[in-house]
């Protein structure tokens, strides 16, 4: 049975913490690999949680990005809101103000940010409309309990992308890369005191402000890395078999064997993801 935690405050939860929890419970219906499938460095993943393994991935490299803000600012990770298991990736608290964060993962993928809309590879995706409403929850949470007239800032921050092309600067929401994130955030100018800074962070690291009410599992984090570890440890087989694949060929083309190239070719590609 899984490990269970008692309720503790929000501060304590750690980046992509619901997100992990899913992909470890899509992760049960993949039936182990074989021996062989180990060797040649086929991936751990099944279908349907390997997105949520590259959403955990994502949230924990802004996590990080996060944890270098200076003394003074707060992070706070996988905020619940609503009644369906929603969360708001990060909340970051400090003299710059409060902001909400939306992470995205979408490595080697192009971005294109326009007034009203983001694209990912020519696609539309629905990021700003989703941050926006996320800084809402938020700043409408902050109001009813301390009116302050906060004004909770959305982000959208992308990790490894291709590249960014900022077309025009949405209305309300800004679009960042991950790596741009820390700097951008010290370098907001100071709108919030340290008074209200700590009462801020007291409100919102109350978990009963967020109806929080269910323990959650305390092995998430080393489950994950161990899966993680046995992902990076597959891709690192399969990269040196494909290394071993080019060698291979040459000795196919000078010793005359093409069916044995066929062969091992097909066997190879037909374990990888």
């Amino acid at each position: 049975m899984p490990e269970l935690t008692t309720i503790t405050p929000m501060r304590s939860r750690t980046a992509g913490q619901e997100v992990i929890a899913e992909f470890l419970r899509q992760q049960e219906f993949v039936p182990p690999r074989t021996p062989i499938a180990r060797f040649l460095g086929r991936s751990p993943l099944g279908t349907e949680s390997r997105p949520w393994y590259i959403g955990a991935e994502g949230e924990i490299a802004v996590g990080r990005e996060l944890a270098d803000l200076p003394a003074g600012w707060t992070v706070l990770h996988a905020v619940p809101i609503g009644t369906r298991g929603s969360d708001i990736d990060h909340i970051v608290i400090g003299p710059g103000g409060v902001f909400t964060v939306n992470t995205k993962h979408h490595l080697g993928k192009n971005i294109w940010v326009g007034r009203r809309a983001v694209m990912v590879n020519g696609r539309k995706v629905p990021y700003l409309r989703n941050a926006e409403y996320e800084a809402t929850r938020v700043s409408t949470l902050i109001t009813k309990r301390m009116p302050l007239g906060i004004d909770v800032q959305p982000l959208v921050v992308i990790v490894a992308p291709r590249q960014i092309t900022i077309r025009q600067k949405p209305d309300r929401v800004t679009v960042l890369t991950s790596r741009q994130l820390r700097r951008w955030l010290e370098k907001r100018p100071s709108v919030l005191d340290e008074a209200t800074v700590s009462a801020l962070t007291a409100l919102l690291d109350d978990p009963d402000v967020w109806g929080t009410g269910t323990p959650t599992r305390s092995d998430l984090g080393a489950e994950f890395h161990r899966l993680d570890a046995e992902v990076r440890t597959a891709r690192t087989r399969r990269k040196l078999w494909a290394g071993a694949g080019v060698v291979g060929i040459g000795a196919a083309l000078l010793g005359g064997l093409p069916l044995a190239l066929q062969m091992y070719t097909e066997v190879v590609y037909s374990l990888m993801p």
